[in-house]
């Protein structure tokens, strides 16, 4: 499928993965990043979920991860240790940047994206200085709904974002998650005290995503 909101906007093809083990998506982004480069593919937006998995990016420490040994996959994204898991909708934007350099940019672009998301469905994200990803910042404290880690190469992205839509959050307490030891994670259905699916998100973030990106693609 590919998505294409105006005559002269930049197509992006739209992969639906389902349930993918964690290497076998780290292989799909890999060739699909080496296509880009090479010209032969347009750029590629990914959306999936993981089977339980902890991924741990080049500044993780050794407390952050797990202290009963659970496996660690290292990956060669930004940011710090995460979890990944069924119920928690994962973007992979494979994108050749119109500016290459810009890597804060594009983060701070998927950041907007999913700040839009939450707003449609009455929750009020945000920002946090210095800490990247989305937040809910209210009188119950700060917590974060969506995780964000992104490496660029030959001026295209590789890695993404993970919004918790329905997960067991369960996981992040083995985990010093994203380096973060201050707050809270939380989730689309903590959040709105409901049942909420990945299938009900999917489309709305679709829809956000695409607008984002096309800003900032070439």
């Amino acid at each position: 499928m590919a998505l294409q909101a105006a005559p002269n906007a930049p197509v992006i093809a739209l992969t639906h993965a389902g349930l993918v083990e964690y290497e076998q998506a780290l292989a799909l982004q890999r060739k699909f990043h080496q296509e880009i480069v090479a010209g032969s593919r347009p750029n590629s937006l990914i959306l999936l979920e993981h089977p339980s998995v902890y991924t741990a990016g080049k500044r993780t420490q050794d407390f952050e991860k797990p202290t009963d040994g659970t496996p660690v996959i290292e990956v060669d994204r930004g940011g710090r240790i995460t979890w990944h898991g069924p119920g928690q909708l994962v973007g992979y934007p494979i994108i050749k940047l119109a500016k290459p350099t810009e890597l804060v940019g594009f983060v701070r672009t998927l950041e907007g994206a999913l700040i839009e998301l939450c707003s449609e469905f009455g929750i009020t994200a945000e920002r946090v200085d210095g800490r990247s990803g989305v937040w809910i910042v209210d009188e119950k404290g700060s917590r974060k709904i969506a995780a964000i880690g992104i490496r660029v190469a030959s001026g295209v992205t590789m890695h993404g974002f993970a919004l918790n839509v329905c997960p067991d959050l369960a996981p992040f307490t083995q985990i010093v998650p994203c380096g973060i030891d201050d707050a809270a994670v939380t989730s689309m259905a903590l959040e709105l005290s409901r049942e909420i699916t990945i299938d009900e998100v999917s489309p709305v973030l679709e829809k956000y995503l695409y607008q984002a990106l096309g800003k900032v693609s070439a």
